[in-house]
């Protein structure tokens, strides 16, 4: 089975407690419970502004990797993010640093 991605933030939905749930409190596979929860998006935020966060989630988690690469990860979160369903119509401001 292929691993489903959060498809606002992207991350990996690989356990059943971060997958998110709609208002009646059935599972809803396409996003996260960090992005959407009870049938709504939990920040109103730009697909930048997503990328921005991130970005700063990554820096975090792979601080002590000295293969980490952040601009490879900014340049893939560029590339990926607007292939998600939240996104797919959003601009994306080519100057995200």
């Amino acid at each position: 089975m292929d691993t489903l991605f959060c498809q606002s933030c992207g991350m990996p939905l690989e356990k059943e407690e971060v997958i998110a749930t709609h208002k009646d409190g059935s599972k809803n596979n396409d996003y996260c419970i960090y992005c959407y929860k009870d049938g709504a998006f939990t920040q109103e935020t730009t697909m930048d502004e997503m990328i921005k966060s991130s970005l700063e989630h990554m820096k975090e988690l792979f601080k002590d990797d000295p293969d980490f690469d952040q601009q490879a990860a900014l340049d893939n979160m560029k590339y990926f993010f607007p292939k998600l369903k939240r996104w797919v119509n959003a601009p994306l401001d080519l100057n995200t640093k």
